[in-house]
């Protein structure tokens, strides 16, 4: 079907102005048959000439297929309807195909991972010692080579951690016994430094002492130099006094 070219007239577009400008219009299906036939009109066209837009500015396959109330066909196509049908129902079959390889290789993988899951169930019950009534001489024999094969490497971890421990151990033993002759050798300097002050300390209160000592001495020797004795004076005084009498008698 040909796109309309035909132009509405002036009075639907001025009475779609009114309309537009009623405010929105609420989307139900129209009860009056007139009103619906005259509204499918304009919103076929509309339709139509939007799909041809689409068509032209995007370059894109549009095909449109509209059947009225009616029954009656109006369709538009830029290339044709049959085509683009065909093609949709190809890239729908390739989808659903996609879909449900995908689905195939999710329940697949799905099936798989229980698998794996109940295995190891069963291998963690058989080395623990449980559920052995169902495996077979060969089945309990590898169980057996697993288990030593197991436990050899189990134990030689473990002697391989306690070596490594040991190691350690002496290397901090060490490490404490270096900073333990340190610490000594600090505190042996420190009790020296503190003799060593105590010993100066001591000096310096001796010549303190020596020289108290010594301005007494020489304290004293001045005193005596400047005074005479008491018993010396009075003799003198005395004999000065007998001289005096003796002379008087003598005039």
């Amino acid at each position: 079907m040909e796109l309309p070219n035909q132009a509405p007239e002036e009075g639907s577009s001025q009475h779609h102005q009114k309309k537009m400008g009623r405010g929105k219009i609420e989307i139900k299906r129209i009860e009056n048959t007139t009103n619906r036939q005259v509204t499918f009109c304009k919103r076929r066209n509309g339709l139509l000439k939007k799909a041809y837009e689409l068509s032209v500015l995007c370059d894109a396959e549009v095909a449109l297929v509209v059947f009225s109330s009616r029954g009656r066909l109006y369709e538009y196509a830029n290339n044709s309807v049959r085509g683009t049908i065909e093609r949709y129902k190809k890239a729908s079959a390739a989808s659903s195909n996609t879909e449900s390889v995908s689905e195939a290789n999710t329940q697949q993988e799905s099936s798989k991972l229980r698998r794996q899951i109940r295995d190891i169930q069963n291998l963690n019950r058989h080395i623990l010692g449980e559920a052995l009534s169902s495996l077979s001489l060969k089945e309990l024999k590898n169980l057996e080579s697993r288990l030593q094969k197991g436990l050899s490497r189990v134990r030689s971890r473990k002697h391989e951690t306690l070596f490594a421990d040991v190691e350690f151990m002496q290397k901090r033993e060490i490490e404490l016994q270096n900073h333990n002759n340190y610490l000594r050798a600090k505190i042996a300097e420190h009790e020296r430094a503190q003799q060593q002050q105590q010993q100066e300390q001591e000096q310096q209160n001796l010549m303190h002492g020596n020289m108290c000592e010594d301005q007494s001495t020489i304290a004293s020797q001045t005193y005596d130099r400047n005074f005479f004795p008491v018993n010396l004076l009075d003799s003198n005084n005395h004999q000065y006094s007998r001289q005096d009498h003796t002379a008087l008698q003598l005039v």
